[in-house]
């Protein structure tokens, strides 16, 4: 089953060239143009990694963020915030508010997909020993 990629941008062009680009990799794409509509893609879809923009109507990036880290289903999700706010500030919000990375526009797509690769890769799921559940988490 290919993983999937929750795209979450107001500007179209940025999630059709993204989406592309994806899609050719292998990978299934899912898409929002607002903080709203990320987390109902995220609640319905269950995607294995979001790429989300900081700057939307709505409902902005960090909101969501904090939103997603609240919620057990969702605290472990990979979360790439992409944006073009640059500022040492708008980074350090983007991180506590629990992106997993934050990426500067612009940056090309082979850099995208390299992130992309990298936190999937590093998701594992681990058994408790003491509960016998699996839980999911990060690796090193």
């Amino acid at each position: 089953m290919k993983q999937a990629v929750l795209l979450v941008d107001d500007e179209e062009t940025i999630r059709t060239m993204l989406k592309m680009v994806l899609e050719l990799t292998g990978f299934k794409v899912l898409e929002a143009a607002d903080g709203i509509q990320a987390i109902e893609q995220v609640e319905t879809h269950n995607p294995d990694i979001m790429v989300l923009d900081v700057m939307m109507p709505r409902m902005d990036g960090f909101a969501v963020c904090r939103q997603l880290r609240s919620k057990s289903e969702t605290e472990n999700l990979p979360i790439i915030m992409f944006s073009g706010k640059a500022q040492e500030e708008a980074i350090r919000e983007g991180m506590n508010a629990g992106a997993t990375h934050y990426l500067v526009k612009p940056a090309s797509p082979t850099e995208i997909i390299a992130l992309i690769k990298k936190y999937l890769n590093r998701v594992n799921i681990q058994v408790d020993s003491s509960t016998g559940h699996d839980t999911v988490g990060l690796g090193n």
